[in-house]
């Protein structure tokens, strides 16, 4: 804490607070549209689901990693303190940098981006095909402006206390549960048939390519489809990721030592039972060329037009539209809590360590809102989760490997929780992690590649604010 700013935040997030936020998190868009990719890069029903169940195993063995740093160092920061613990400053830094240049604001970005899309089923008007603005190849369309708007007022909800948005998270989230619960179980009652799933189950695990434009299936190789499980896999980790977000707000969960690290686990636990299952649901209620093939990738809708006919495409937008409003609250909750460490340690702007009267980091939420709210005006979704998964796949190798590196390093400090099954499960996620980031460096290194030199560009900037040292980074007054 700095001697200007005497204010501390408030312990007022219990575990179901955290949990729902974990949960919040995760669930935004993914689940209702990247199974067509999946579908389309693997061609088999079989790893289809498999892809889900292993993102979804090795996020869970990430939390239950994770469940040691939390009470380790249950303060605000998360990830960002346990870096600096584990190796230095730099590395601690580069994480910072990346995490407001491209991971927060970037998964913000793309889940608003994700929300105007689907409301455009209730308000056509909201369409990302509504141009605004046209500048030569910039163009500005109704739906970015609808994102920015709901990053906007979320971060105002946010600036006036955690307690009021964690009411509204943890009411969302849970109408967010009930509602996919009820997608599943009237997908499995009203629409599964016998044929279909037969069918899809046929020959699960023979590995296929879908032409899009002929709507037909040709085989392919075992190179193919290690290229096509990787690049599928930019999705289910997306879709499963920002789960570290309850390590952030530490300094407001009571009982950080405990409740932080149940938290995580129980959240990934719950969202890859809702994941696996829902999968389970559309194979068992649509064709899997018609998963591969559907328009704009929006399998949920076809799953739910099959279930509920005319209605079901706009029960499905309403329901992307609670997920992802819900996904962003808790992103931009959480998000602001590093940025006010990094401010702590001299590393980001000086007003970011300032809490306000309602003791939460409101400048920090300001400057995420900005920055995300630019992002918005991409409009690139696909580009948007290709420059976050990169980096996120980084940094959590790097914070997984600093649990082996702390055991060395502070063997006597007090782990009122161990990681479980360490070293070996830490070691599984690591090497698959790495596996999947060296893939997609290979197959997508247009895009993946810039997310790693926007991190990269940290480096200058970290020995720079260092030479200043002595002066306040950014002082704005």
């Amino acid at each position: 804490m700095t001697k200007d700013n005497q204010k501390e935040f408030k312990k007022e997030l219990g575990l179901l607070d955290g949990t729902m936020l974990v949960v919040g998190s995760m669930i935004g868009s993914g689940i209702f549209i990247v199974s067509a990719d999946i579908a389309r890069q693997v061609g088999s029903t079989g790893w289809l689901i498999l892809i889900w169940l292993i993102s979804g195993i090795i996020t869970m063995i990430a939390a239950v990693s994770y469940g040691e740093l939390s009470a380790m160092f249950p303060n605000a920061g998360g990830q960002y303190v346990y870096l600096k613990e584990a190796y230095n400053k730099l590395v601690a830094f580069l994480y910072g940098w990346s995490f407001f240049a491209v991971i927060q604001t970037g998964t913000i970005a793309a889940v608003g981006v994700a929300f105007s899309k689907f409301t455009a089923y209730l308000i056509p008007i909201v369409s990302d095909e509504n141009i605004l603005l046209e500048v030569g190849s910039f163009k500005v369309n109704t739906a970015q402006i609808v994102s920015i708007i709901i990053i906007v007022f979320l971060t105002y909800l946010n600036t006036h206390g955690v307690k009021k948005s964690k009411t509204l998270q943890t009411i969302l989230t849970l109408i967010k549960i009930l509602s996919i619960s009820g997608l599943i179980i009237f997908g499995f009652t009203l629409a599964a048939k016998a044929s279909v799933w037969e069918a899809n189950w046929t020959n699960a695990w023979k590995p296929h390519s879908f032409n899009s434009e002929k709507g037909t299936w040709f085989p392919i190789g075992t190179t193919a489809l290690l290229s096509g499980i990787s690049a599928a896999m930019v999705g289910t980790l997306f879709s499963s990721d920002s789960w570290t977000g309850v390590t952030f707000i530490a300094g407001e969960i009571k009982n950080p030592k405990r409740n932080v690290g149940l938290s995580m686990f129980l959240g990934t636990f719950i969202v890859t039972i809702i994941y696996v299952l829902t999968n389970l649901m559309y194979v068992a209620v649509i064709p899997l060329s018609e998963i591969a093939g559907a328009k704009s990738d929006r399998v949920a809708v076809v799953a739910s037009q099959y279930i509920f006919w005319g209605v079901g495409t706009y029960i499905i937008a309403l329901m992307i539209m609670i997920s992802t409003f819900a996904c962003n609250n808790g992103l931009i909750m959480a998000g602001a809590r590093v940025y006010y460490t990094m401010a702590n340690d001299g590393l980001f702007f000086k007003k970011a360590a300032k809490l306000n009267e309602a003791s939460v980091p409101e400048w920090a939420l300001w400057v995420q809102c900005l920055w995300a709210s630019v992002l918005c005006l991409t409009g690139k979704y696909g580009d948007l989760l290709d420059f976050v998964i990169i980096i996120v796949l980084i940094f959590y190798i790097l914070t997984i490997y600093g649990i082996i590196i702390l055991r060395k390093k502070q063997p006597d400090l007090a782990r009122p929780y161990k990681a479980i099954g360490y070293p070996f499960l830490p070691w599984i996620y690591i090497l698959i992690a790495s596996a999947v980031s060296i893939s997609l460096l290979f197959t997508k290194m247009t895009t993946c590649g810039w997310g790693v030199m926007i991190m990269l560009i940290g480096i200058p900037i970290y020995y720079l604010i260092k030479e200043e040292e002595t002066k306040p980074f950014f002082p704005l007054q």
